[in-house]
């Protein structure tokens, strides 16, 4: 995700007044190498986590039901998710 697309969902998430919300990530993982191990390290702790694969079994969606503090708390671990190669942040 490049940095101008950080922008845009800070902005969106700054028209919401009231914090903490309900937040939900959800990423796109190939099914390789221990990648959805390593988003999940990644999400927040107290989230609840949902995985669904696809049926070919290379991919499977990670979602995190989660409250969050502030969009600076959520564009930072949507940022350090996409580090991971091969990842998609819906």
């Amino acid at each position: 995700m490049a940095m101008q697309e950080y922008d845009k969902l800070k902005e969106l998430l700054a028209n919401n007044k009231k914090w903490p919300m309900p937040y939900m990530f959800k990423f796109i993982v190939p099914n390789v190498e221990g990648r959805v191990q390593q988003v999940v390290e990644l999400l927040p702790k107290h989230g609840n986590v949902t995985y669904n694969h696809t049926k070919n079994l290379k991919y499977v969606s990670v979602t995190c039901r989660v409250s969050m503090k502030s969009a600076d708390a959520i564009i930072e671990i949507t940022s350090k998710v996409a580090k991971i190669d091969g990842v998609m942040s819906l």
